[in-house]
């Protein structure tokens, strides 16, 4: 005689099941974050801002480990993660506006978006433009004066290659201030924001472009004025008092978001695993604390939307840079 299975228990079967598989992937072990630069910069702070966090609220069985990856304005990380981390669901890339920036403009030769995973982002700085405390600049419109009657005359140091984010947020900015030759302003690549604050408070270089949370020692110590931030409007707390570039009459905004890529091939449990891994984060009062602290403001977009936000921010980027003569139309 057959014996039927009650609907009730089959159905407490299959969520079961169900539960079981969404949870099939969990680390084990180390986990790494590659920050795409020397310590000290804006990817070193997410790896060891967010791996901080994660070890914290108890998402990682043991520390994450911070590798930092120096090279190519991220393309030397870019191109590891691709040809040497494949399946690797122990591993997150930090990444920004800076990445899809050498993304759209061809920097990772023969790479793009869609030879990685796009886990998320917690977050967004916001750029700036500064000085040393003895230049003689004290707005941006008399920097942006300056570059008026020569392009050449104000040299900018940024932590991105040259086309990379912090060259396009000077570019961005002169623009809108009705500068001409655009590609004629002097703007020099260095490893990371820290080291380009040096040089302009050390007075090797005019100006630094960056981004609020590399500025930020160096605003508190007294070594760095910020002329202004590109941003909609004035930035909360302890920011408010840095005027933006729209209110001086230059309309610029420069969001940098934070987030992470994986390596391809993971399994779909694994990506999912870390996309709701920064979700949680995202959410927790421990990541509020640190944005607050460390400028960061609120921006957070995860999983399949992060992805389609990534290739817009590509294709509108690539518009930018044909239109400022960095890409040859």
């Amino acid at each position: 005689m057959a014996f039927k299975t009650p609907l009730k228990l089959v159905m407490a079967a299959a969520l079961t099941l169900g539960a079981s598989s969404a949870m099939a992937f969990e680390p084990s072990g180390k986990v790494e974050c590659i920050a795409p630069s020397d310590p000290g910069g804006g990817w070193d702070f997410t790896c060891r801002s967010v791996g901080n966090v994660m070890e914290e609220l108890d998402m990682v069985p043991g520390s994450v480990q911070t590798l930092n990856m120096a090279g190519a304005g991220g393309g030397v990380a870019y191109a590891h993660t691709v040809s040497k981390r494949a399946g690797d669901d122990h591993l997150l890339v930090a990444a920004s506006t800076a990445t899809t920036t050498r993304l759209a403009q061809g920097q990772f030769q023969g790479l793009d978006a869609d030879m990685v995973n796009w886990i998320g982002a917690l977050g967004a700085d916001y750029g700036v433009i500064a000085v040393s405390k003895d230049s003689p600049y004290q707005n941006l419109n008399e920097l942006m004066e300056a570059l008026k009657e020569d392009p050449r005359s104000v040299k900018f140091a940024g932590g991105s290659a040259k086309g990379g984010w912090d060259h396009l947020k000077v570019l961005i900015a002169a623009q809108a201030a009705d500068v001409d030759n655009l590609p004629r302003i002097p703007y020099l690549s260095y490893n990371n924001g820290g080291e380009a604050m040096t040089q302009v408070v050390g007075g090797h270089v005019d100006a630094f472009t960056g981004d609020i949370t590399e500025a930020q020692g160096f605003m508190e110590s007294g070594d760095l004025r910020v002329l202004a931030v590109l941003a909609d409007e004035r930035l909360p707390g302890e920011f408010s008092d840095i005027p933006t570039a729209k209110e001086q009459g230059i309309d610029a905004v420069g969001p940098n978001w934070r987030g992470f890529y994986m390596p391809a091939d993971i399994s779909d449990e694994a990506k999912q695993y870390w996309v709701d891994a920064v979700d949680e984060l995202y959410a927790s009062d421990e990541w509020k604390k640190v944005m607050k602290n460390n400028g960061l403001m609120p921006f957070h977009v995860s999983g399949a939307e992060f992805e389609e936000f990534v290739h817009q921010q590509i294709q509108d980027i690539q518009s930018l840079s044909k239109e400022i003569g960095l890409i040859k139309q």
